[in-house]
């Protein structure tokens, strides 16, 4: 684990979400060493827990998958204590280019599901899915055939292609040119129906349940500070933006000024709506995939406050 002379390890999803975190570093001296997951939110819990990253920006479902589905005696390695991006997310759901069988949603019943890892959005989201079409049932019968374990987009492409998986759901935009190449086809969509981005820290660097009095480190608020004046930038220099997720990430200039459209980030990263946690909670549950009383209730799942300890 860093200590707090040491620059904080960031996970990070390495898509155009990502563009305030890049804006952090160049232009308002965020000290980090910034590190992608481009397998997702589920593999950046593993690397919290593990002692790899001290903190993790990725999907709201994800992170509160993984607390929920945790022991509740456990200490859980990390806790949700920002808000990245206020709106939802927009998951494309996908097959392959040579499909026929698969002609729209009410399609992917009983079928095999590409995710990239156990607990990450691409499996919630399916739940979430089966919920929304009415497969899910009081048996313990899945509603899909398998769930396939892709690890990145790339291998979640190929697969629907080569009929290892049947269909795969991941963000739209991220999406969009692969249905524009024709390698994969486009079924529908899923929007989340809550804010999509969280930010969370390892338990070694904000109070826990072991230590509910521990300071936080002082670098976790740095990070707020300096997120909060990327995003102000990321804001009012859009052209900016674009340049930089056309040319350093996966996207086309039109592309990328469509999601600006779409994206509103948090002006205040620090905080976590309790509401929030506990609708996307009560959505899990009734999913499928936590049960109630078993892993972190939404209360425990946040450390909020954490500037009071650090007054301007």
């Amino acid at each position: 684990m860093a200590t707090d002379t040491q620059p904080l390890r960031i996970g990070f999803v390495p898509e155009h979400f990502s563009t305030p975190l890049h804006f952090a570093q160049k232009h308002f001296g965020l000290s980090a060493t910034l590190i992608p997951f481009p397998s997702g939110t589920g593999h950046m819990i593993t690397a919290i827990r593990a002692g790899e990253i001290d903190v993790g920006i990725g999907l709201t479902e994800a992170w509160v998958a993984g607390l929920g589905k945790e022991d509740a005696s456990s200490d859980g390695g990390y806790r949700i204590v920002g808000t990245y991006v206020e709106t939802p997310l927009c998951w494309a759901i996908s097959t392959g280019a040579k499909r026929p069988d698969i002609t729209s949603v009410s399609s992917l019943k009983g079928t095999k599901v590409g995710i990239s890892r156990i607990g990450s959005g691409s499996q919630v989201m399916s739940y979430v899915l089966a919920d929304e079409q009415g497969w899910l049932s009081s048996s313990s019968a899945s509603p899909y055939s398998d769930f396939v374990i892709l690890q990145n987009f790339a291998n979640l492409r190929n697969a629907v292609n080569s009929g290892e998986a049947d269909f795969f759901m991941w963000e739209h935009f991220t999406s969009k040119r692969y249905y524009d190449s024709g390698e994969i086809r486009r079924v529908g969509e899923i929007y989340t129906p809550w804010s999509s981005w969280k930010i969370v820290a390892s338990t070694a660097l904000v109070p826990s349940a072991t230590d509910k009095k521990k300071p936080a480190d002082p670098r976790v608020l740095d990070l707020f500070g300096k997120l909060d004046q990327a995003i102000g930038y990321f804001d009012k220099h859009h052209d900016e933006a674009v340049a930089y997720i056309s040319t350093a990430l996966d996207y086309s200039e039109e592309d990328a000024r469509e999601w600006l459209k779409t994206v509103r980030f948090s002006a205040k990263t620090e905080g976590v709506d309790l509401k929030v946690i506990q609708s996307c909670i009560g959505i899990l549950r009734k999913a499928g995939v936590l049960t109630e009383g078993k892993g972190f209730q939404a209360e425990d799942m946040l450390v909020t406050g954490l500037g009071a300890q650090f007054p301007e």
